[in-house]
């Protein structure tokens, strides 16, 4: 038996983490002087509304001590050995947490970069529970997570580049030269970081824009695709931007879902991301 294991980033709803039987450990996050889980006490409502009021909002990485649990218990049920799937080393240390505690482990633990963050994580650990329940051993199981996660497009439309400023994400210069200028930013993920892919100069523009470039990397997909739409207090704008993907993709629908409080904390309101994973 091989245990899966991912983190709360990853966007996996309890029921797909219960049905695929993947394990999910949360980060904490922080609003003003609270600490929240992810995924537990605190909600993508709250983080949005906390910074529109200009309320510090951040976030910490599980600790190696819960890693190390959650890998004790799954050798504990039976797992022979353990993969862990997780958002990129360069904009968390969760996954240097995870491998920390994989050096601990009683079975052996393959911890894996997915090079992403949010739903496309998520489709990484899905491929590596789909590859487990196929019969491939460890190795086979983590070529499948680090495979999805290199193959995986995300593409990111953002109202402003502050709350990626203010995480840290993005330069001050960059931000400040987006605002400056009334730009809407189309972000992506290469080599494990946010970084600008072009500039709009309307919101409508810009979106439609998003949807070109995610009709024209699906279309290179030859042997299909996983496509998710993402947003942080958009569901409205998300939803029609799914509909239109889905007709000219000419899928039947488009999953929505509402990003994580701990990936929201850094892109803020109006955020709206899709993410296209080849087959």
């Amino acid at each position: 038996m091989i245990g899966i294991v991912t983190d709360s980033t990853s966007s996996l709803s309890p029921d797909d983490a219960e049905r695929e039987h993947i394990e999910v450990v949360p980060l904490q996050v922080i609003i003003g002087a609270d600490t929240y889980t992810e995924g537990d006490d605190v909600t993508a409502d709250m983080i949005a509304e906390a910074l529109s009021a200009f309320v510090p909002v951040s976030t910490s990485r599980p600790t190696p001590d819960d890693f190390l649990a959650v890998y004790e218990r799954l050798a504990a049920d039976g797992a022979e050995s353990v993969v862990s799937v997780h958002l990129s080393g360069r904009m968390s240390g969760t996954l240097e947490s995870a491998q920390l505690a994989a050096k601990q482990s009683s079975v052996p633990v393959t911890c894996i970069d997915s090079t992403q963050v949010g739903i496309a994580t998520g489709f990484a650990a899905g491929r590596a529970a789909r590859a487990r329940d196929a019969g491939e051993d460890a190795a086979g199981v983590a070529d499948a997570a680090r495979r999805a996660g290199e193959a995986s497009s995300v593409l990111i439309y953002v109202d402003t580049l502050e709350y990626l400023r203010r995480g840290g994400r993005v330069g001050a210069a960059a931000a400040l030269i987006g605002s400056a200028l009334a730009v809407k930013p189309i972000l992506t993920i290469a080599d494990g970081a946010v970084v600008p892919l072009e500039r709009v100069r309307t919101k409508a523009k810009a979106l439609a824009r998003l949807e070109a470039l995610a009709v024209e990397t699906a279309g290179a997909c030859e042997a299909g695709f996983d496509i998710g739409v993402q947003h942080l207090a958009s569901l409205a704008t998300a939803t029609a931007v799914a509909e239109r993907l889905a007709s000219s993709l000419a899928v039947e629908s488009i999953p929505v879902d509402e990003v994580g409080a701990a990936i929201g904390a850094h892109v803020g309101p109006g955020m709206i991301s899709v993410t296209i994973t080849p087959r």
